[in-house]
């Protein structure tokens, strides 16, 4: 009994003393087991870093899967119970953001992986980090996928729609948004910007169901409608609609009483709904490079007003009250317009607006380089959303 005693004694002890002395895991890695010794406190980035010196692939090559799942670099080994003696798989991959590669509807990413990786445990890599991937997701909310060759919105979307309050999907090939994106009831940012949005794939009746949206981006696509549907975007304070195909803007505008900009440059747009008045949040508006002829008189109830981009266009005059009620206008672009400097002098309200635009100039400019023109032209460099 003694003897039995001071064995268990003796365990105890020595398993009190290992709880912070070094532990030795055993990497897999094309087809060698590699044994590295460090504190149990230390990081996954911190065996990364060893494993570098080791095998000579950059840490931000490198997966290191712990069964079936991908860590995070700031955890530490002990909290995610990679104790001594545990076994590990390191994948070097040849793509820096191997997290965030697109995946098909199988399960399996589209890897570029250097060294020996059968296909089965291609799958599993696959899909710990698809896992990997979801969990990022829900925890912060946002989806950023841009610029992945994707065809479509990735199932990983729909897992996580609870959660989603940001997608990011620019620069891609999606052509479809589905009605089932009326799934995502939180979500208060959407960019789709640079894809082939078309309007027969495009579900308006389910972008509709999102309530708590307020920016809208869908900037270089292939619309040539919007829907009547978007005034249902009631909380929209951002709506962005340049270089497409669209012919005019919906009457519902006018229900979006929260929008503040509205970016609508390079359309073949032909006339602008007088609805737009009742935008009374509006501070700027941008249809440059469109087919206007004329603007509705219903312009000059946009009392907060602030920027009015307006250039290549077929104007020859702006709604008579513009200048006079729209007291905050201070930048008005309307280069290529058929509208003259002796028609903006008799204006009424013309000498107050002069006077701001001149003041914001000064402000930024040395007075000495000021414009010989009357009004301020407006920058063809400004930056899209």
């Amino acid at each position: 009994m003694e003897r039995i005693e001071e064995s268990e004694k003796a365990k105890a002890a020595a398993s009190f003393i290992r709880a912070d002395d070094p532990i030795t895991v055993h990497v897999k890695f094309s087809g060698r087991k590699i044994p590295v010794t460090l504190s149990p406190e230390s990081t996954i980035l911190d065996l990364k870093s060893r494993l570098h010196s080791l095998t000579d692939v950059l840490t931000r090559c490198q997966i290191l899967i712990f069964k079936g799942k991908i860590h995070a670099d700031v955890v530490s080994l002990r909290s995610v119970q990679i104790t001594d003696g545990s076994k590990l798989m390191m994948i070097a991959t040849l793509h820096q953001h191997i997290e965030d590669e697109p995946s098909t509807k199988d399960g399996e990413d589209y890897l570029s992986i250097c060294g020996s990786v059968t296909p089965t445990q291609k799958v599993a890599i696959a899909r710990a980090i698809a896992s990997s991937r979801r969990k990022r997701w829900k925890k912060n909310g946002v989806a950023n996928w841009s610029g992945r060759a994707l065809k479509a919105l990735p199932d990983d979307v729909w897992d996580c729609a609870p959660f989603l309050i940001k997608i990011e999907f620019s620069s891609n090939y999606i052509e479809e948004l589905p009605n089932k994106i009326g799934t995502l009831k939180s979500l208060n940012k959407l960019y789709l910007n640079d894809n082939h949005l078309c309007d027969e794939k495009f579900s308006w009746d389910g972008l509709s169901q999102l309530k708590s949206l307020t920016v809208l981006s869908l900037n270089k696509n292939r619309l040539t409608t919007l829907s009547p549907s978007l005034g249902e975007l009631t909380s929209l304070s951002e709506l962005y609609i340049s270089m497409n195909e669209i012919t005019c803007l919906p009457d519902e505008l006018g229900c979006l009483n929260r929008l503040q900009i509205l970016r609508a440059r390079s359309n073949r747009i032909s006339s602008v709904p007088a609805s737009i008045g009742n935008c009374s949040l509006l501070d700027e508006v941008d249809l440059s490079a469109n087919i206007l002829t004329e603007l509705p008189e219903t312009f000059g109830q946009l009392r907060n007003l602030k920027v009015l981009h307006l250039r290549l266009n077929k104007l020859k005059t702006l709604p008579s009250t513009l200048f006079k009620f729209c007291k905050k206008l201070s930048v008005l672009s309307i280069y290529g317009t058929e509208i003259t400097n002796d028609y903006l002098r008799q204006a009424e309200g013309w000498e107050a607006f002069d006077r701001r635009r001149r003041g914001k100039y000064l402000k930024g400019v040395d007075p000495e380089a000021g414009p010989s023109r009357a009004f301020d032209k407006g920058d063809d460099s400004e930056k899209e959303q």
